[in-house]
């Protein structure tokens, strides 16, 4: 039997079969104007007609907070998530991914009407989250790092020092000007100079070449580590 991987980002839903480890098939849905955000709830119960073996869900949506390992005031994760971003505890599932290899840990939240439909379901399914899991991808030097992951309309990145995670943002970008901000802001809170800090670029790099054409007018050192590529438009398949 087939197994499903869902990818949330802000304004689409990313949906590959698989089976073993073969990509059978791969859409994508997208929020706009003609289509509501409500499109999304409708699109993933569509989906989930079809009977899988089992579901991944990986979420890249910005409500999120980042912890030192081992942290356990579980009862704060909507609280210390506020912080960030409004949250709406009647409608948000609080979700916890740890990561051992860094030592860190995410408390995320996770619409509760899409958690709904697939909990609903019966299908043994996985939740993480999009950092936790780019996370795992990224093989530092051991220098001032800067790993930025594309999405559509959106981007996360991870600033790390002697391999250690210094910073993680997740955030929405519509233009350059967005982008390129977003970038120098963080790098200059952290005291990251342009000279000594390493950039590599991860997930959908063709369809944000503009972007990275403005990155690099004021970056040397920077490298597209990974493409997406027909069938394998999450960052690490399942």
């Amino acid at each position: 039997m087939e197994k499903l991987n869902l990818l949330f980002t802000r304004d689409g839903l990313i949906y590959q079969v698989l089976r073993n480890k073969s990509v059978l098939s791969e859409s994508s849905f997208f929020v706009s104007e003609e289509m509501p955000e409500q499109s999304i709830s409708s699109k993933l119960s569509e989906i989930l007609q079809t009977k899988f073996s089992s579901v991944s869900v990986l979420s890249a949506l910005n409500h999120f907070t980042l912890m030192p390992e081992g942290f356990d005031r579980h009862d704060l994760g909507q609280d210390l998530i506020s912080f960030n971003s409004p949250v709406q505890p009647e409608g948000e599932e609080l979700m916890l991914s740890v990561n051992k290899k860094y030592k860190v840990q995410f408390y995320y939240t996770f619409p509760k009407d899409l958690y709904t439909l697939i909990k609903q379901t019966h299908i043994p399914a996985q939740f993480n989250f999009s950092g936790e899991k780019f996370l795992n991808t990224i093989s530092p030097k051991g220098r001032k790092e800067i790993h930025i992951n594309l999405y559509n309309n959106q981007c996360e990145f991870f600033a790390l020092e002697s391999r250690k995670v210094v910073l993680y943002n997740n955030l929405d970008v519509n233009s350059e000007v967005d982008f390129l901000y977003f970038i120098m802001f963080s790098l200059s809170k952290i005291g990251f100079g342009l000279g000594e800090t390493r950039f590599f670029v991860y997930g959908e790099t063709s369809e944000n070449e503009t972007f990275i054409s403005e990155l690099q007018k004021f970056v040397k050192n920077l490298k597209i580590v990974f493409d997406n590529l027909p069938k394998r438009k999450f960052l690490v398949n399942s």
